[in-house]
């Protein structure tokens, strides 16, 4: 398999390769130096990362009831 390199450096991955590595938009990949001096494609996997707003999840306390906000709403309170 072979392929052309455009004037940006860039190139495009072969569909056989991209579907055995399982490589799709937004994959991350690496090329690594082979001990034998070939250049190797390798897909970074993913580490679970949480959502940067998972770590704020839940710090807020318990709250108000629907029936304490509407009476909060209506000057009840």
């Amino acid at each position: 398999m072979s392929t052309t390199v455009t004037s940006k450096g860039q190139v495009t991955i072969p569909k056989r390769v991209r579907d055995l590595l399982g490589i799709g938009p937004g994959s991350m990949i690496d090329f690594e130096r082979a001990q034998d001096g070939r250049i190797v494609l390798v897909k970074i996997e993913k580490k679970a990362r949480p959502n940067r707003f998972a770590r704020l999840r839940g710090q807020a306390g318990k709250g108000l009831s629907t029936a304490e906000i509407m009476a909060m709403t209506r000057g009840e309170r």
